[in-house]
């Protein structure tokens, strides 16, 4: 009975598309879902509308109200646009910075929102092409604009399109800016988006911001002598068909270094990333050719970046010459352990510094913040978070550094996402100032752990598509509430932390206390007797269940990292067991 219902309100939205309102092509591929027997398609791109998640908007390209395409683009623009017009009535012109990537028809969606804004009487600043996302970000703080629009899926499979909205101060929105937008989304009817642009308002950005910017992130180096003793250090580049291909190099080279390698095959810009099944650096299968690259030209180190350029991966040396690919805690533990060791040296800690992490990233950087006499903060998963205190604490504390265990890093306070451009000038110079104290990277790693304790992590994602995906998910996160786990690898759960109700309770005094959080969110934590922390979400812009696996042990020297590495490795299959995952 209610598959029948279903399929009469998804009929019956679906047929408003074939109105005049709509153009001839997308008429007739509406027609086409109509007409097939099988209605599982129509369904899908018709039971519902697509919301802002934790990454803005983010769908399978296609028609339909649960799909990207230029009228969910259009819609959510000029919903955009009348909030920007109710926020900012009192200034003569509101301004805002437009950015693409790589994706199939990324430029015709960013020319659309341009368009769109320019005929609402809003000044566009359109990017010449496709640019990194973190330039987006501090273009929108460098004009003085009021918002600014992304239009990328970020590291999703090549059907993927989506739309990222930022606020003035260059950080994706948060509540209550997410919500009224999307409030003000809701109200749009076809009819009242206005396609027509005006030319006079739409602005092009070229090389001049690209150079700006990249002279700022200069400033955030710390060891420049360093990289000129070093200045010829291997490092093979791959931007994984993306935007990153546009800036990283130049600013590698901007930075000092004089040997940069690229990945011809990957150099080639295109929203069908022909070589790899999943462009983002998480993904080991994406980096295969970097590191190919790095062995045959005898490189030290390996970068990517993903397609919209904000997450950065980096391959490093072992001590048998073998690539080791970081993972995202790894990656920045060391740029958290250098900033801070070097603000140190520098004499630049004032003790009014600070550091962020997510909640689902490992502990081991606060430990090396804190001892430090660093405070760290956390937040909820987003970048926009981290931004978010970011925006709070400004004129009052020094943001030195944050990130996310997603491959996602922000050295520099003038953008506010993270930022793989930065992230790979001071990865480069952090292989340098190694260097300088007679270390490879991979040894200066195996001393943080023996210095502040050893940590390994996994994260492991369960995709469920579509609806009755999304129902599966629900169902999940029900069952871990309702049936909490009480043991983990053979430690008793001591702790458990639920960011729905904002409540948590510590098992070891039976007793319960509240979180402090700005807003609450679909995140449930485990921690055991011995230090295992478990983290499970529902992804905010992707069909997943995630996973965050963190487990600890004592290194006491380099010598005994190979077998501390394997028993924890175990450690991490058994708790996958208990999970069921």
């Amino acid at each position: 009975m209610e598959s029948n219902d279903l399929l009469m309100q998804v009929t019956a939205k679906a047929k408003t598309w074939l109105s005049d309102k709509y153009d001839d092509e997308t008429r007739k591929e509406v027609q086409a879902l109509l007409d097939k027997e099988d209605k599982t398609e129509l369904i899908e791109a018709f039971y519902k509308d697509l919301e802002f998640g934790t990454g803005g908007l983010r769908g399978i390209m296609g028609v339909g109200t649960n799909r990207v395409n230029i009228y969910t683009i259009g819609a959510a623009t000029q919903g955009l646009t009348n909030y920007l017009l109710k926020e900012f009535s009192s200034l003569k012109q509101i301004k805002v910075v437009i950015g693409h990537d790589c994706r199939n028809n990324s430029r015709k969606y960013a020319e659309i929102s341009a368009d769109i804004l320019s005929a609402n009487g809003i000044k566009a600043y359109l990017f010449e092409d496709l640019r990194p996302t973190p330039e987006v970000s501090y273009a929108i703080r460098k004009l003085g604009c009021q918002s600014g629009i992304m239009i990328t899926a970020s590291h999703n499979p090549k059907a993927y399109n989506g739309y990222k909205a930022y606020w003035e101060d260059g950080a994706q929105v948060i509540p209550p800016h997410d919500k009224n937008i999307i409030a003000e989304v809701n109200r749009v009817n076809v009819e009242n988006i206005k396609f027509k642009g005006n030319k006079n308002l739409i602005e092009i950005l070229g090389k001049d911001m690209d150079e700006a910017y990249i002279k700022e992130l200069k400033t955030i180096l710390l060891s420049p002598d360093a990289i000129k003793r070093h200045s010829g250090i291997g490092i093979v580049y791959t931007p994984l068909h993306g935007t990153g291909f546009t800036v990283i190099p130049q600013a590698l080279k901007a930075s000092g270094f004089t040997n940069i390698i690229n990945v011809p095959e990957q150099d080639v810009l295109s929203g069908d990333f022909p070589t790899v099944v999943s462009p983002n650096p998480e993904d080991p299968a994406a980096m295969a050719l970097a590191v190919k690259k790095a062995m045959e030209t005898n490189a030290e180190l390996v970068f990517a970046t993903d397609p919209d350029a904000d997450r950065f991966g980096a391959g490093i040396r072992n001590d048998k010459g073998e690539f080791i690919l970081l993972n995202g805690n790894q990656t920045m533990l060391i740029l958290i352990y250098y900033i801070i060791t070097r603000k140190r040296e520098l004499g630049q800690l004032t003790g009014k510094e600070y550091t962020v992490r997510t909640i689902v990233t490992s502990a081991l950087t606060q430990v090396v913040s804190e001892k430090n006499g660093v405070e760290m903060f956390e937040c909820y998963t987003g970048f926009k978070w981290i931004a978010a205190i970011m925006r709070e604490l400004e004129g009052k504390r020094q943001y030195i550094g944050g990130g996310e265990e997603s491959y996602g890093f922000l050295a520099e306070d003038f953008v506010r996402d993270k930022d793989s451009v930065s992230a790979a000038m001071l990865f480069g110079e952090i292989a340098a100032w190694a260097k300088d104290n007679g270390k490879t990277l991979y040894e200066m790693l195996q001393d943080i752990y023996v210095e502040y304790g050893f940590s390994k992590e996994k994260g492991i994602s369960v995709t469920k598509e579509g609806r009755s995906g999304a129902e599966e998910i629900e169902a999940m996160m029900k069952n871990f509430r309702e049936n909490p786990i009480k043991q983990i690898a053979g430690s008793k759960v001591t702790l458990i932390k639920d960011f729905v109700t904002l409540k948590a309770q510590d098992l070891a005094i039976n007793e319960e206390y509240t979180l402090e959080m700005p807003t609450t969110s679909n995140v449930l934590q485990y921690f055991t007797e011995d230090g295992t922390k478990i983290s499970i979400r529902p992804s905010g812009t992707e069909p997943k269940i995630k996973f965050y696996i963190e487990v600890k042990a004592k290194l006491k020297s380099r010598a005994d990292y190979d077998a501390v590495d394997a028993s924890t490795e175990k450690k991490i299959e058994q708790v996958c067991k208990d999970l069921g995952i």
